[in-house]
Parts: structure tokens; sequence; C-alpha cells
């Protein structure tokens, strides 16, 4: 199946779509209503005009530097995952959505990054949890999280992965066991974002690694059990035809393929690919 991520509500009853995103709350801080019609989107824990309003809320590591977008390599700026009151704005927000429609995607969860946080209630907090390993305290909190939005979400639960499938990574990066979260969440998407798609061996790569890691039906191993895998394509002035290779590639591993931002160039994607499809051509392994 095909979908599309988008921020316009009239976009999201298109005939192309099978499975529509509407983005609820951004990395921005900007928030909108839910939509019966669309896999509600929230941004967990990136949130740019929360992190500018109070800086209590943004983690740090143990030098002190603030997890905000001013710092090499944050694109965004975060708040930390334990700050009892966001959680449970959070926790709300992904309830209403629950209310407008069964399914939910959460972005945006976990720690910033490695090293991420040290503030005076993450320091309490891991030495309170009797964890020696500050590594599996973060895990702690962030499958807590899940289990919590999860509890409020009656359909479909879909969890974004930093595009990151090497075994350890995205736990030491972001507090995500990836194992344990695939026994309370329902998919995995893993965005996989270029501004042209005009190589694509790297989203192969990538692709291929997480569908080895979660198995299934697309798996080139064989892998078993499978957990549900999505693959996200950015699609913003692509060129058509660099979006359709990229489609085959990504469809090839994912068990659904869904693009960002522009719903034109998205329909015209699949209908390209329908197209194909029905002259013959198969993209698939054997």
């Amino acid at each position: 199946m095909y979908g599309v991520v988008t921020r316009n509500e009239d976009e999201l009853d298109w005939a192309e779509f099978d499975r529509p995103f509407y983005e609820v709350k951004d990395v921005t801080g900007r928030s909108t209503e839910p939509q019966p019609g669309a896999t509600n989107m929230v941004s967990c824990f990136g949130d740019n005009a929360a992190a500018a309003d109070n800086e209590d809320l943004v983690p740090v590591d143990g030098d002190g530097n603030p997890a905000t977008r001013e710092q090499p390599y944050f694109d965004w700026s975060y708040v930390c995952p334990t700050h009892e009151q966001y959680r449970a704005g959070i926790l709300e927000i992904i309830e209403d959505c629950a209310d407008r429609h069964a399914d939910v995607r959460l972005d945006d969860v976990g720690f910033p990054r490695e090293g991420y946080c040290r503030c005076d209630r993450c320091e309490r907090l891991f030495s309170e949890s009797g964890l020696s390993d500050r590594d599996e305290w973060r895990e702690s909190v962030i499958t807590g999280f899940a289990r919590e939005a999860v509890d409020r979400i009656p359909g479909r639960t879909s969890l974004t992965l930093y595009p990151d499938p090497h075994p350890g990574h995205l736990s030491a990066r972001s507090g995500l066991n990836v194992e344990t979260l695939a026994g309370i969440v329902d998919e995995f998407v893993v965005p996989l974002y270029d501004m042209a798609y005009s190589t694509t061996y790297w989203l192969e790569s990538i692709a291929r690694g997480f569908r080895s890691r979660l198995g299934g039906a697309h798996d080139p191993d064989g892998t078993d059990p499978d957990t549900p895998f999505s693959i996200e394509l950015y699609a913003v002035e692509v060129d058509i035809d660099n979006l359709v290779h990229a489609t085959e590639v990504a469809d090839r591993y994912a068990d659904d393929v869904f693009y960002g931002y522009d719903a034109s160039n998205a329909a015209a994607t699949i209908r390209r690919v329908g197209a194909d499809e029905r002259d013959g051509r198969e993209f698939r392994p054997d």
C-alpha cells in the first residue's frame, strides 16, 4: 500500500493514497486539530517552540550542552522525555488523536542523542531506578512512554525510527530498544529522505538492513518473526522518474511506502508505479 504524510486536510481523501497521515504536531511546535480520516501524527519530544519558551524542558549532556537546533548535528530542539508535565501533555494530544481516528503515529520518540540527558531530574531518576547501566535506564524510560501511549490508542500504533538498522545503535542514540518496542507497537516507519534520489544504493542498503533485522515476507534472508516496517520517502520537488525508482527499491523490502509533504508528486508517482505494474514489471525478490 501507498500513503502520504501531509499537513493539508484536503489531501487526505485522494484516491491514490491507501494510508493518509496527518501531521497534528510537528517539530516546530505547531499543532492543529486531529482529523477523523487519517492516521494522526504526533512529534513527541521534538519541539522548537517549547524548548525556546522554557529551557528547563531541554535535555543537556554531561557538559551542560542543550539539545537545541543551535547546536551541531541537531536539526530541531528537543524536550527531555522524563519531564512529567510535558509528557502528560503529549499523552493528552495522543488521546485526542485516538478519539478522532483509531490509528496514531508516534514521531520523535526518544532521547536526542548519545550522552543525553544529564539534567538534575534524569540524574535523580537514574539513581532511584536501581539500574547500573544508563543505556538500560534510558530504554526503560522510552519503553514506558511507548506503553503509556499505546494504552491510549485503540487501533494501530506506528512508531518512527531513525534510519540506522545496525543492532544497538538506536538504543545508544535514543534509548529505543527495537526488539522490545516490536512487541508493543504495530509498525515501524523509517524515513529515508533525499532531495533527489539520483542514486539509491544507500536506500537499498538501509532498507535491507531493517528488513533483515525485523524479518518478514520481504526479508531476503528469511528471518522471522515479521515486524511490519514501512519506508517514508521525501517527495517535495523530486523528479518523478527518480521517485519512481526510489519507490521500486523501497517496495522491495518494506510492507508499505509513504511519501512526505508533496501529495501531487506522490500521487503522480503512485500512478506511474501502478501503470508499470500493469505492464507486467515486477520488482520484488523471488
